[in-house]
């Protein structure tokens, strides 16, 4: 980026593994903080030997774990040895920001919970991320993605009556949850005085973005339901059926209806009591969208998009993952960051950036995804590390 990236001179220790603590780091990282993933000795992020790609998860590359880290250093250090504690405690003097995504209770038995470090790094921010926050009856419960999609509602609402709940296709809780860490980090380095423990919890980061359907139910007392692709809260609202495909539609305004209806020469619809307004067209969804595909599936849906957009009702043809990657409306908007040279994976990659632009620029870093433990000696020496003492750790084990 031309100007000074927003977090520059903000660093940031990174613990976390596979997903949401990853993901936040990858924004914070993309907006210009250093980001130093500290690693397990031998192993480090579960991510490295996950992914679509087996020879790469076997190398520790997997895709997985290039999805969210590029632009960050990777130290390995065991944090189960003093001499790695040690270490990491120098390494601490120097941070803003630590973040960490394990167990509740994982970072006290090892001496380094919040209330332990603030001692002597009192402006120490420290973000937790967990399933359920660090406090409640399901504290000590584990949880993954799926689990948190299910104890959240989100697959209850998620298909219709015949399939059943359903997951939303990618990791819809991990992600938002390292979104709402990264916000949350975000506005603590903008406090007057630093120094906060930031607790998120991946459930309530869910339940925070699920908007209408919570409060249709605190306020209105309904109980959501599967809709399938049917929005709730308008008709015809969704997705219908065309000459190759799926289009969806959102005439979600009277006067938007009324446009949909004359542009498909259906204004008999128009004179129908059944549709004559929004909760009419509610309760008789799916008598009209039988009507409106009869003459939807004699076009394709990029055909019928390319025309209801320019008359104003937005909609827009249902894609597959790589043709909407290939459109120009995303490759024109230099949303994919390339690597020539990425260290333990020996050929070029494409990884995903920041879903903003800042005056007019993608933020990005200038770094690949890191091997394992690529700056361990480059950082302790940093630290004050003579060469025989970094050998001599590794030597013992206590760092890679």
């Amino acid at each position: 980026m031309a100007e000074t990236p927003s977090l520059a001179g903000v660093r940031v220790l990174d613990l976390t593994n596979v997903l949401a603590g990853p993901f936040a780091c990858h924004q914070l990282a993309h907006l210009g903080a250093e980001v130093i993933k500290v690693e397990a000795v031998g192993r480090g992020d579960l991510a490295r030997n996950l992914g679509a790609d087996p020879a790469l998860s076997a190398k520790g590359m997997g895709v997985s774990f290039l999805a969210q880290n590029a632009g960050k250093r990777s130290i390995a250090l065991n944090l189960k040895y003093p001499d790695g504690v040690a270490a990491f405690m120098r390494l601490l003097e120097t941070a803003d920001v630590l973040v960490e995504n394990f167990r509740p209770g994982v970072m006290a038995r090892l001496g380094l919970d919040y209330d332990t470090l603030r001692k002597t790094q009192p402006k120490l921010i420290y973000c937790a991320i967990s399933g359920y926050g660090q406090t409640g009856p399901w504290v000590d419960r584990p949880a993954y993605d799926q689990i948190i999609q299910g104890a959240s509602g989100v697959m209850s609402i998620t298909g219709n009556e015949v399939s059943g709940p359903l997951r939303v296709g990618y990791p819809l809780a991990d992600t938002v949850g390292g979104l709402t860490a990264a916000m949350a980090i975000c506005a603590a380095l903008n406090a007057p005085t630093r120094g906060q423990f930031i607790d998120v919890s991946m459930l309530e980061a869910v339940l925070a973005t699920m908007g209408w359907v919570v409060s249709n139910h605190l306020i209105a007392g309904a109980t959501p339901a599967a809709l399938g692709n049917e929005n709730p809260t308008s008709a015809p609202s969704g997705a219908f059926q065309c000459a190759d495909g799926l289009l969806n539609i959102a005439a979600n305004k009277d006067e938007q209806w009324v446009l949909l209806a004359k542009h498909l020469a259906r204004d008999d619809l128009l004179e129908n009591p059944d549709y004559a307004t929004r909760e009419d067209r509610k309760r008789n969804r799916l008598r009209l969208k039988a009507e409106l595909e009869t003459v939807l599936t004699t076009r394709p849906a990029d055909d019928w998009a390319e025309h209801l957009n320019v008359i104003g009702v937005p909609s827009g043809a249902v894609l597959q993952v790589p043709e909407i990657l290939g459109h120009p409306q995303v490759a024109g908007r230099e949303f994919l960051s390339h690597f020539d040279t990425v260290p333990g994976v020996g050929r070029p990659i494409d990884l995903a950036r920041t879903g903003f632009m800042i005056d007019g620029e993608r933020p990005e870093v200038d770094a690949p995804p890191p091997m394992l433990g690529d700056a361990t000696d480059a950082l302790l020496a940093e630290l004050g590390y003579t060469t025989q003492e970094i050998a001599q750790l590794k030597q013992d084990g206590a760092a890679q």
